[in-house]
C-alpha cells in the first residue's frame, strides 16, 4: 500500500476536504493529513489520520515516515519551508495561480508596496517569498484542478465528483449565486441592476451563498426592499455554515455564477479559466447543477453555460432541462481516475 501525505497550512480547507472525500474508501493508499489549526476546524474528517502542524514542524513531522508522495495544497506563502520539503521528497503541489507560480523576483518586489505591506513584507523576509518560483520549479509534479489549465508540467488532478442526494423538487425557481458577495471577483453591480429589472409573473427566488460585506451588502439590503412581491432575495451578512451552504446548494434549480473573468492574486493579474480555476466549477459538479457563466469565460464542458440576453427565461429553462453528471462524475469514476494518476506520480 503506497503512502501519502497530505499538507495543507495555509488556505484552501475545501479542497482539502474534497482530497479527503474522494480518497475515502481506498485500498491503495494510505493517508495522513497535517493540517494548521485554522484548516482542521473547517474539515470534517472521519477515521482518517490527522495531525495539527505548522510551517515550524512539518519538516520534523515528514521525517522517517517513508512516503511515496507528498501532496501540498496550497504554496502561497512558507515558502522556505516548502522548498525544503521539495528537495527531500516526492513532492506534487496543487497550483492555484499559474502567473503566481512562475513570478519574476522583480515583479514580486514590485508586488509588496501595492497590497498589505506588513503581511508582505513578512513573506519577504521570513518566510522566503523569493523561493516562489523555485519552490514550483523543484516540486516534481504541479497539479491543476481544472483540465482547461492543463499545459506543459501542469498535470489534471481529478478530485471533484457528484454527490448522491435526493433531488428536491421546488415549487418556484431558486437560482444560486454562491461565492463571497464581493465585487473583487464576481461582477455583482451586474448581478443587482440584473435581478431589479427582472419582469416576471412567477415567484422566483435569488440565493446569494456567501457572506455579503461593506458596499455589497448595503447594496443588497437596498434591493430586498425594492423588488416585487414575487421575486424575492436571500442574503448573508455572516459566514455561511457548511450546513447551510449544503442545503441551499441541493435545493438550487441552477446556479448563476457571474465571474470576472481578470481577476488578481498578490497584486499579478490572473485570468479565470485560463491561468486560475474558479470555485464554482467544483460546486456545479459536487451538487449536479448546470451552472450559467459568462459569455466569454472560456470552458469547453458541457454544464457551463454561457449567458445569454434573456437571463431569466435562459436559468427557468435550465432549471428543467436534465443532465447526467454521474455518467462522468460519479465517485467511482472519479475515484477510478485519481488513482491511477496518484500511482502514475510514484
Amino acid at each position: 500500500m503506497k503512502k501519502i501525505a497530505y499538507i495543507e497550512i495555509d488556505t484552501h480547507a475545501e479542497i482539502a476536504q474534497a482530497f479527503i472525500d474522494v480518497m475515502e474508501g481506498s485500498q491503495d493508499f494510505t493517508v495522513d493529513y497535517y493540517f494548521s489549526k485554522r484548516i482542521k476546524d473547517h474539515i470534517n474528517h472521519r477515521n482518517e489520520t490527522v495531525f495539527l502542524s505548522d510551517s515550524s514542524m512539518i519538516l520534523d513531522q515528514l521525517k522517517g515516515k517513508g512516503y511515496d508522495l507528498v501532496v501540498i495544497g496550497t504554496v502561497h506563502r512558507y515558502f522556505n519551508t516548502f522548498l525544503a520539503i521539495t528537495k527531500k521528497y516526492n513532492t506534487a503541489i496543487i497550483t492555484h495561480n499559474l502567473n503566481f507560480a512562475k513570478a519574476s523576483k522583480l515583479n514580486l518586489m514590485k508586488s509588496i508596496f501595492k497590497g498589505d505591506i506588513i503581511f508582505r513584507v513578512k513573506l519577504w523576509l521570513k518566510e522566503g517569498l523569493f523561493y516562489n518560483t523555485k519552490v514550483y520549479k523543484t516540486s516534481r509534479s504541479l497539479l491543476v484542478l481544472d483540465e482547461a489549465l492543463v499545459s506543459g508540467r501542469h498535470q489534471f488532478l481529478p478530485l471533484f465528483y457528484t454527490r448522491d442526494f435526493d433531488t428536491i423538487k421546488n415549487d418556484n425557481l431558486i437560482v444560486v449565486i454562491p461565492g463571497g458577495v464581493s465585487q473583487k471577483r464576481r461582477d455583482y453591480a451586474y448581478i443587482f441592476k440584473t435581478i431589479q429589472n427582472v419582469k416576471t409573473d412567477k415567484h422566483c427566488e435569488f440565493v446569494f451563498l456567501g457572506k455579503a460585506k461593506d458596499h455589497e451588502l448595503k447594496e443588497v439590503e437596498q434591493l430586498s426592499q425594492r423588488l416585487p412581491e414575487n421575486i424575492s432575495i436571500t442574503y448573508f451578512s455572516e459566514r455561511v455554515s457548511s450546513e447551510n451552504f449544503e442545503k441551499w446548494m441541493q435545493k438550487a434549480d441552477v446556479l448563476w455564477c457571474p465571474i470576472q473573468q481578470e481577476t488578481e492574486f498578490f497584486s499579478m493579474k490572473e485570468t479565470y479559466g485560463v491561468t486560475k480555476m474558479t470555485g464554482n466549477l467544483g460546486d456545479a459538479v459536487a451538487y449536479g447543477k448546470l451552472a450559467v457563466f459568462p459569455e466569454d469565460y472560456p470552458s469547453k464542458l458541457e454544464f457551463i453555460i454561457p449567458e445569454k440576453e434573456n437571463i431569466l427565461d435562459q436559468l427557468k429553462t435550465l432549471s428543467e432541462t436534465p443532465f447526467d453528471f454521474f455518467n462522468t462524475y460519479s465517485k467511482e469514476v472519479v475515484q477510478k481516475k485519481l488513482f491511477q494518476f496518484l500511482h502514475s506520480l510514484m
